[in-house]
């Protein structure tokens, strides 16, 4: 079957949407942009309409970022270097990256990666142990993490 053509909403109406949906989650501007233009709006509409949610904080991008990097690092057990490409992927501005990252102290970036370690490593399987390690390292990169944080991990992690 054929999905049916989606009628222009109006201006109004999608204002209303989106006020009720960036009240319900945090969302940034480019998702608000997004879902606009699927709504088949026009660019001035569009702007309008983000203006004005601007404007009532309904978008902020600052607080979306500041509450992403916090679940990704709660939740996601991701590394810096992951959100930031998410974040990027976003559109947010590099400005405001770095600004919010400089409220997280190093710690708290570096707080999911130990447990992490050490749980891939009871997991994976290998021939020898530098194998091991090669696999447990392609993990935590995948994962966002900076070479030198997992290799000092790794070397403060007990021999077994």
């Amino acid at each position: 079957m054929k999905q049916e053509e989606r009628k222009p909403v109006s201006e109004k109406t999608a204002y209303q949407r989106m006020a009720r949906l960036c009240s319900m989650k945090e969302c940034c501007s480019s998702d608000v942009r997004q879902k606009l233009r699927r709504m088949q709006l026009g660019d001035d509409a569009v702007n309008n309409i983000i203006s004005l949610l601007l404007k009532q904080k309904y978008i902020d991008d600052t607080r979306f970022t500041r509450s992403f990097i916090s679940d990704k690092l709660r939740f996601g057990k991701w590394g810096k270097t992951k959100i930031v490409f998410s974040l990027r992927q976003k559109q947010i501005p590099q400005e405001i990256i770095d600004e919010v990252f400089q409220t997280f102290s190093d710690e708290v970036l570096l707080q999911p990666l130990m447990p992490l370690l050490e749980k891939k490593l009871k997991s994976v399987k290998g021939k020898t142990e530098y194998e091991k390690r090669d696999k447990v390292i392609r993990f935590a990169l995948s994962r966002g993490f900076s070479m030198p944080n997992i290799l000092k991990c790794l070397g403060e992690m007990p021999e077994d």
